[in-house]
């Protein structure tokens, strides 16, 4: 994989579907830096906060994509996305670059891949690494696939919402790669949540522990703010519990043979979902024995 940079200044014209947690903290992102923002959602009562920073909002798919120089999905699956895009691919201009950045897993990437191709339109398989904290900052990773012309004309978006731009590849493999990355912070996460826990049990202090963590080669920078919210029993959503439950199956989906380590992912997930915490962050795995 190799980082790409773009210049940056050029001003585009973006059309942002969905605008959840991360939607949401994307469109005020461009926003803020100068690009002219279309949003559409289908629960409109999201949208008034973006309109009020300066988005527009549209009243329906074709009217928030036609005029669009770049298009990005932020929806929940890929079956959300497919529900879109028979308007987004027939409204979108011929020119326009389909930024496809659903976390959606490797059969729907190359199902929705395939649609674009149907429609002679453009798509760049491009899920992000960060959650809403990086993407307000615009200090995301991009993790993208397609045609390097279409990496290129997307390019001011991506810069203004990223700080680096891995190419993983001509097809859908940045979409494989997503789940990977993903089941690798889960597993942190996780693994974080019974040391805090196994400290508090041996009667060790868990600053102690962390202690140990700082500033050394275990430390592990995301883990260790995940550390801090457990502690805090600061549970609100930067990646909820639903989602990361969604792409450890996507990955097990992917997959013909499962480890033992995603099957117990799946099962601590699943109880954290049962005991309440489905639209808490991840960090909520924490608060379940």
């Amino acid at each position: 994989m190799d980082p790409l940079v773009h210049s940056q200044g050029v001003l585009m014209k973006v059309a942002i579907l969905g605008t959840g947690h991360m939607g949401t903290a994307m469109a005020l992102r461009l926003i803020e830096t100068g690009h002219q923002v279309t949003v559409w959602n289908r629960r409109r009562d999201r949208l008034a906060p973006l309109g009020q920073a300066g988005a527009e909002i549209a009243g329906d798919l074709a009217d928030a994509v036609v005029d669009a120089e770049v298009v990005i999905t932020m929806l929940a699956d890929g079956s959300a996305v497919r529900s879109v895009t028979t308007w987004l691919l027939s409204a979108m201009g011929p020119d326009a670059v389909w930024v496809q950045a659903s976390t959606v897993g490797a059969a729907w990437a190359d199902r929705l891949h395939r649609l674009a191709v149907e429609h002679g339109r453009t798509m760049l398989d491009a899920p992000v690494s960060g959650s809403t904290g990086p993407a307000h900052n615009g200090t995301l990773t991009w993790l993208v696939a397609g045609p390097q012309q279409a990496v290129d004309a997307a390019g001011p978006v991506l810069d203004a919402l990223g700080t680096r731009i891995l190419i993983v590849g001509p097809g859908q493999e940045a979409s494989r790669l997503k789940l990977i990355v993903n089941t690798w912070m889960t597993a942190a996460t996780v693994a974080m949540a019974d040391a805090l826990n196994a400290s508090d049990r041996l009667g060790v202090p868990r600053e102690s522990f962390l202690d140990v963590l700082s500033d050394g080669p275990l430390g592990m920078p995301y883990a260790l703010a995940k550390a801090e919210l457990m502690t805090a029993g600061d549970y609100t959503p930067g990646f909820p519990i639903e989602l990361a439950l969604k792409d450890i199956r996507l990955i097990e989906d992917a997959q013909n043979q499962v480890s033992p380590l995603v099957r117990e992912l799946d099962r601590r997930l699943t109880s954290a979902v049962i005991a309440g915490h489905m639209h808490e962050d991840l960090a909520a795995v924490a608060a379940v024995d």
